[in-house]
This record gives C-alpha cells, sequence and structure tokens, in this order.
C-alpha cells in the first residue's frame, strides 16, 4: 500500500510564480487544508518548477513537512533533492491527455506530410501514408501511453510498448522490454518517445536505433529532448535513415535558431506546447486538490514518485 500522511496545513511555496501560486493556494483550500508558512507546514506544494534553487532554502525552514508536491510530471531539476524522509509526488497522469493528443496530431502531420505542404508556394507532387492501420510503438509505459492506446483506437493500429520490465500493458498488441528496443522499433511506422528521463532513457534513441526503424518512419518525441541525440537524428534525417522526426521537445531547449533542424524537409518542430501553461494549470491545481483532501483525510496520495528510480 502507498504511505500515506497526516495533517492539514499547507505551505505553498515559493512566491515567484504568482498565478501558479494562486491557483494552488485556492486548490489548498478546496481541498481542505489551511494555508501555513513553512515553518509550521506538514506539506508543501511546490508553486514554480522553474525556481529549484531556491528549494533547499525553503524546505530548510520546513522541519515538519512531510510530503512534498511537485508541479511537473518530469522531475528531473528535483532529483538531487530527493530523500526518503519525505513522501513526493508529481503530476504523473495530469497531463496525459493533453499530451497523447499531440503524439495523434504529430503523427499524423508527419505521415501525410504535412509539414513539406505547409511550407510549399506551389502545387506539388502527392505523398503521405495513413495513419488507419499503422504499426506503432511506444517507448515507456506512464499516463501518456495509457491516453494515447485510448485515442489511437479508432485508427485500428498494431501498438507495440517498450518499458523497463516485461508486464503486459492494457490495450496494446505487445510489450517488449527495452534490451529489444531495435526489434520494437523495426516495421515500426512511427515511433513516439513517451518516457521519463533518466540515466538509464537518456541518449536511448541513438544512430543504432535510427537504423532499426523503417526508412519510411516517424520518430516523435513528446518526452524529454535527451531521450534523442541530437547529432545523431541530424545525421539520419540527412541521410534518409528515416522518415522524418516530429519533436515537441529538443536537446538543446529551446532549440537555437541556427540548429539544422530547423527548416529541415524531414522534420516537424513544436516548441513543447504538448502541454501549454493556459493546458496544464488547472489540470495540476485539480491535482493539488485532490492529494489535499486525500491528505487530509489520510489516505495515499497520487502520482507518488518512485525516489530509487527518480521518476
Amino acid at each position: 500500500m502507498a504511505p500515506t500522511v497526516q495533517g492539514r496545513r499547507v505551505a505553498v511555496e515559493p512566491r515567484t510564480r504568482p498565478v501558479m501560486r494562486d491557483a494552488f493556494v485556492e486548490a489548498v483550500r478546496a481541498g481542505g487544508g489551511e494555508l501555513a508558512e513553512p515553518e509550521t507546514a506538514e506539506a508543501l506544494v511546490w508553486a514554480d518548477p522553474a525556481n529549484v534553487d531556491a528549494f533547499p532554502a525553503v524546505i530548510a525552514r520546513a522541519p515538519g513537512v512531510r510530503w512534498i508536491q511537485l508541479p511537473y510530471a518530469g522531475i528531473e531539476p528535483f532529483v538531487d533533492h530527493l530523500d526518503h524522509e519525505h513522501v513526493w509526488t508529481c503530476g504523473k497522469g495530469v497531463y496525459a491527455a493533453p499530451v497523447a493528443e499531440h503524439v495523434v496530431a504529430l503523427s499524423l502531420a508527419g505521415l501525410r506530410d504535412l509539414h513539406r505542404y505547409a511550407r510549399e508556394r506551389t502545387w506539388s507532387a502527392q505523398t503521405g501514408r495513413n495513419l488507419l492501420g499503422a504499426r506503432v510503438t511506444v517507448i515507456g509505459a506512464g499516463g501518456i501511453t495509457s491516453e494515447l492506446v485510448r485515442l489511437l483506437e479508432p485508427w485500428q493500429v498494431t501498438v507495440t510498448v517498450v518499458r523497463r520490465l516485461d508486464v503486459p500493458f492494457p490495450g496494446v498488441d505487445r510489450v517488449v522490454t527495452t534490451d529489444r528496443l531495435h526489434e520494437a522499433v523495426a516495421g515500426a511506422d512511427v515511433v513516439v518517445v513517451a518516457c521519463a528521463l533518466t540515466p538509464e532513457t537518456t541518449g536511448i534513441i541513438d544512430r543504432g536505433v535510427l537504423e532499426a526503424m523503417a526508412d519510411h518512419a516517424w520518430l516523435v518525441n513528446v518526452g524529454r529532448g535527451a531521450h534523442v541525440v541530437t547529432a545523431d537524428l541530424v545525421a539520419a534525417l540527412d541521410e534518409g535513415l528515416i522518415g522524418g522526426a516530429a519533436l515537441d521537445v529538443t536537446d538543446p531547449e529551446p532549440l537555437p535558431d541556427d540548429s539544422p533542424l530547423w527548416g529541415h524537409p524531414r522534420c516537424l518542430i513544436t516548441p513543447h506546447v504538448g502541454n501549454t501553461p493556459e493546458m496544464g494549470l488547472p489540470l495540476i491545481a485539480r491535482r493539488v486538490r485532490e492529494n489535499v483532501e486525500r491528505f487530509v483525510a489520510g489516505e495515499p496520495l497520487l502520482g507518488l514518485v518512485d525516489v530509487d528510480a527518480g521518476y
């Protein structure tokens, strides 16, 4: 059973992003929590994902905090602060639906060559492939994948999920472990990267994996930019090893203006908009409210972080 914590006093810090903090303060109160300063709080809701540097000073003022809620599903900036003294939760699953929707949009755009048509200035050759009946390989077995499998049902695709453990995944045709990644991507029409960023998954899409993909296949990355070795991807696109890449995340990010990926005829880039602040804030505020309700009631919390795994 997941660990639980007791208490009602909740701090919302830091105060450097007022819009997010105000939403979280409202969520804490709606969940039955009592807003408190860190010195007297039993829980801490972090309200500025870009201000991780402030965390050590805030937590040092909060000796009574036992539960820490982080605002995003990806917790890489906080990995060095994780410990077994606190119960940690994050936004796991909160943003899955909008990101999965973006995966479908990018997959359709890539397969249908919409990126090329959008750049044309004259009537051009007719090209493109169907998503209908396609073979889709998804790297990662979290909330995004669950939502994506549901959204892909009308397209009657064949779905392979790649994950660390050989454990079944609902609604897919097969599950393979990461040590068989080359086998999993071979023959796929779309390869989706939707896993957590860990030392094991950093650079998981390298030259070898790109060479194993079909020459018409599209790579769709909605995980983290560092999942892909950028230099290897640029070379693969230049050489026509794969059909193309649709990237909502890049390494580095933001992508420099002089990157060869900009304007590449085989590449489609969106600026990390699978989940925008406008989309995401109401979703994470609802998660905060739900977890505060559970915190007050002594019930298991949602989105527990595996401290040892780092996500």
